[in-house]
């Protein structure tokens, strides 16, 4: 169908798994078509959804020729195919965590930062003739930081396979890699550089600013968006219930030092608030302090707002793009 919306999500991996666990936890858990191996798949409880199981660098390449509307990648993979033009970041998504780094051989304990990388590139260039060689995956990025930080005698070296191990085979003298805990740099014999970080990546929910969006799939997209955001929203705040004197003015002031808001009050004093989880714990803390002899504070399911931020994110995009 023309009008069907295509999201692309991981197609294996914890990437998948939690990537799966998202829209779950939003009620559109993913299904496959014929199995595990199945290359499509759908959206419950949203119909005309496709879904196309792709490799995270695949899902960027969908998103910025259009042939997908939304999808679950790294900003690490939209950075370094410079897509920002043909896609939109709606939302990180709270896994996928990783830093794009600069990181040296141990060895070079006076090497701590960019300016210290920078006079060991104009002496190994003075002393060898040729350029310090840098291997990465990540070309476009590594240049653009460089660049930044006024190192420019280096030479890439572009790696299809274990970056990490380039340095120690006498592949290049330094990398530029993805981590998420370090340890494998540290194991073999590297050290990330003091300004050294590129980007602080996470997966995010992104929509292509290219694909066709129709009417039919701008419904489709409003009805996912609207259950991401309440699940988010729900996730960040808790429902706090209490029996207290009726005291407007007393329950005015806490309203707005806990950024509180009283949903109902009921029967017998009962009174019902929400606030964020972090201001949760303190909230109930003062309720006690005013009279309330119990307090419980519970999760909620979902939040569903008349104002749906995500898609008024995506159509001023798309607006601006005169879709």
């Amino acid at each position: 169908m023309s009008d069907r919306l295509v999201l692309a999500v991981p197609s294996k991996g914890r990437l998948q798994d939690n990537a799966n666990a998202f829209f779950a936890r939003a009620g559109l858990a993913v299904t496959t078509g014929r199995g595990a191996r199945d290359y499509r798949g759908a959206l419950s409880g949203v119909d005309n959804v496709e879904v196309a199981f792709l490799s995270a660098s695949e899902i960027v390449k969908n998103l910025a020729s259009g042939a997908a509307h939304f999808g679950i990648t790294g900003e690490d993979l939209v950075h370094e195919a410079q897509a920002g033009p043909s896609v939109a970041l709606l939302t990180p998504l709270g896994f996928g965590h990783a830093n794009v780094v600069v990181a040296v051989p141990q060895a070079w304990i006076d090497v701590r930062n960019m300016a210290d990388l920078d006079d060991v590139a104009l002496a190994f260039r003075a002393r060898r003739g040729e350029r310090m060689r840098v291997a990465t995956k990540y070309v476009n990025m590594t240049r653009v930081f460089f660049r930044e930080k006024g190192v420019t005698d280096y030479h890439i070296v572009e790696s299809l396979g274990a970056t990490e191990g380039a340095p120690a085979a006498g592949q290049a003298e330094l990398i530029v890699d993805i981590t998420s805990t370090g340890a494998t740099l540290v194991a073999n014999g590297l050290k990330v550089l003091d300004d050294g970080v590129i980007l602080r990546s996470e997966a995010n929910l992104v929509a292509s600013l290219r694909a066709r969006w129709t009417p039919e799939s701008r419904e489709i997209a409003r009805k996912i968006l609207s259950r991401i955001a309440a699940e988010e929203e729900a996730r960040t705040t808790r429902e706090i219930v209490a029996v207290l004197e009726d005291d407007p003015e007393a329950l005015a002031e806490g309203m707005k030092a806990f950024g509180a808001r009283l949903r109902r009050r009921g029967g017998h004093g009962r009174a019902i608030f929400s606030a964020s989880k972090v201001q949760a714990p303190a909230l109930a803390d003062w309720l006690i302090g005013v009279g309330a002899e119990e307090v419980v504070v519970r999760p909620v399911d979902y939040v569903f707002t008349r104002r749906n931020q995500l898609y008024e994110q995506l159509i001023s995009r798309l607006d601006a793009t005169g879709q």
